[in-house]
């Protein structure tokens, strides 16, 4: 009998053994540092969303020396997350890139100016300096300043361009007169650092009708042409919707389990409760399957770029809804 119960829980511990090491496993590369910009995966991961569908995901974080689509590229990760822009450009340069879904529905990227400064409207940008990040991020400006006709090479009818690092300062120190912000991160950081809402204006890229898609999901094409990858993606973006529509109905506790996932001890609670509350409003009304409205329509602001386009062309398989149509069912 005894001998029975030993075979029989060496079993049983072979069978969970095996269960575990049969998991199925994906890198996620992120395109900045830890924090609620990418709350639904994290929360995807600790709330087991993740383990339900037998995937074991490694979360890359990134940071300002680190360009998603060129760890995709190199192997370094099987799926990416890229703003449109970057990810079309990429392509158009030869990468494979292919948007596989779009949790982000919204965009929250926007100048941040002085009012002190005398601008009320975007015309007034001629003749001031105006912060903008580069590494991909600067597409979306070049094309609003194209279709406002305005240069961006300087001059009292165009815009100095300052390369604005991942931070506010140029805005604080009065180096420049606008600066891109986010809705949830950077804007909220010129209120912590002591300027009041009422001596700033905004333009935000949505209203201005120059929004272009952020935040989406990006694999390689030969990621698609393997079965058993489609079949590991459609599981990974099946888990990760759900945990960002868990994150949207649970702002503090997605909150904390992004604060628990910060290796690097930089961020608060209270921080990242705030921008997960912003967060929320952009990913609100998607359910992970990419709208080909708004594909098209970022695609349009690119090739507005006058005589240096972002893009040359309309691309051609860019985006698929074959991982979302069978995430989704």
């Amino acid at each position: 009998m005894k001998k029975t119960m030993t075979m029989l829980m060496a079993g049983a511990f072979s069978l969970t053994a095996f269960s575990a090491m049969a998991a199925d496993t994906l890198r996620l590369q992120l395109q900045w540092v830890t924090q609620a910009q990418f709350a639904g995966y994290y929360v995807a991961k600790d709330k087991g969303f993740y383990a339900e569908e037998n995937l074991e995901v490694e979360i890359l974080p990134g940071g300002p020396d680190i360009a998603p689509p060129q760890v995709l590229a190199g192997g370094g990760a099987d799926v990416m997350l890229n703003w449109m822009p970057s990810a079309l450009a990429a392509r158009e340069k030869g990468v494979p890139l292919v948007n596989i879904a779009q949790p982000f529905k919204s965009s929250g990227l926007m100048l941040t100016c002085r009012k002190e400064t005398g601008i009320t409207k975007p015309e007034d940008f001629k003749g001031k300096t105006i912060g903008v990040w580069f590494f991909g991020n600067e597409y979306p400006f070049l094309s609003w300043m194209s279709k406002l006709g305005i240069p961006t090479e300087g001059g009292p009818d165009g815009v100095t361009v300052l390369k604005q690092g991942f931070n506010v300062d140029p805005l604080l120190q009065k180096q420049a007169d606008c600066i891109s912000t986010m809705t949830y991160n950077e804007y909220w950081q010129v209120i912590d650092a002591g300027i009041k809402p009422e001596d700033l204006i905004t333009f935000k890229y949505e209203e201005q009708g120059v929004a272009t898609l952020e935040d989406g999901i990006y694999t390689l094409e030969a990621s698609l042409a393997d079965p058993a990858m489609v079949d590991k993606l459609t599981r990974f973006v099946r888990a990760s919707m759900k945990g960002w529509k868990y994150a949207e109905a649970n702002v503090t506790e997605a909150a904390q389990i992004v604060v628990d996932n910060d290796a690097s001890g930089a961020t608060t609670l209270a921080i990242q409760e705030r921008m997960m509350g912003e967060i929320a409003k952009l990913t609100a009304g998607s359910n992970g399957a990419l709208d080909p409205a708004d594909a098209e329509r970022t695609v349009a602001t690119l090739l507005s770029g006058g005589s240096d386009p972002v893009i040359s062309k309309a691309p051609e398989g860019a985006w698929t809804s074959v991982i979302t149509d069978a995430a989704l069912k």
